[in-house]
């Protein structure tokens, strides 16, 4: 059986990524700080949800080290495990930051996501096909002034996966992935933030004016037929705007 956990699957494109693989008929067990507001109802046989803090170790540790994950994938043939919740929150200069964010978005987007990574890994031994998206960012890639933080964070997710590819645990492929510029809650909040926070906010004004950013539903989908397809995890590194 092929299941699917999804972490911030309550919003954005993690929202759009379930709803697309439980309208086909996958089980999703999502892991966020607050439940989805209707995929439940709407699937209740196939959605299991947990609501945790991906910031609060003892929240992680809990959940991890628990009964339900390994219920979750004890039958599974393929596993798939997408890591898609992070935070761009804190912008802004170095010498300005609150550390209190700083420590916050370390755990969200590195922490959580390497040690469900490391127990996904554990709990699928069994496993012939297991696959793991990251959701990175081109931010890993180039530096940005005020996204330090999101840059290293995600930088960091990329170089962990580079880390899996060289070990290939047997049966797992690994990508992070960039999925580019979309047109979720994130963008609305770069577009909040001033110049001097961000003095790169002008360019993101203009994607939005110009109906130039791609909607969640469309990344999720070529995310999914990239997760499918048979050169997935070639290139532990990978930018879906550039994968044909």
């Amino acid at each position: 059986m092929k299941k699917f956990i999804l972490t911030g699957h309550s919003r954005g494109l993690g929202a759009a990524i379930g709803a697309q693989l439980l309208q086909a008929g996958h089980p999703v067990m999502g892991i966020s700080r607050q439940a989805h507001p209707t995929l439940k109802a709407r699937y209740p046989e196939q959605l299991i949800e947990h609501s945790v803090d991906l910031g609060q170790k003892d929240a992680v540790i809990s959940l991890l080290e628990g009964p339900a994950l390994k219920a979750y994938l004890a039958d599974t043939t393929c596993a798939v495990l997408i890591n898609n919740a992070g935070l761009l929150s804190p912008i802004g200069m170095n010498g300005s930051l609150p550390n209190a964010g700083i420590y916050e978005a370390v755990s969200v987007n590195v922490s959580a996501a390497i040690a469900l990574t490391n127990q996904f890994i554990t709990l699928t031994s069994h496993s012939p096909d297991r696959r793991v998206i990251q959701i990175s960012s081109g931010a890993a890639r180039s530096p940005y002034a005020g996204w330090s933080v999101y840059c290293a964070t995600k930088a960091a997710l990329d170089h962990y996966t580079r880390c899996l590819a060289v070990e290939a645990p047997k049966g797992l492929r690994a990508v992070s992935l960039a999925p580019g510029v979309i047109d979720t809650d994130m963008q609305a909040q770069v577009r909040a933030t001033t110049i001097s926070e961000f003095p790169m906010r002008p360019r993101f004004d203009q994607l939005k004016a110009d109906n130039a950013l791609p909607t969640a539903d469309s990344v999720a989908e070529k995310l999914l037929r990239f997760l499918d397809h048979p050169d997935f995890g070639q290139d532990p590194c990978a930018d879906l705007r550039q994968i044909t």
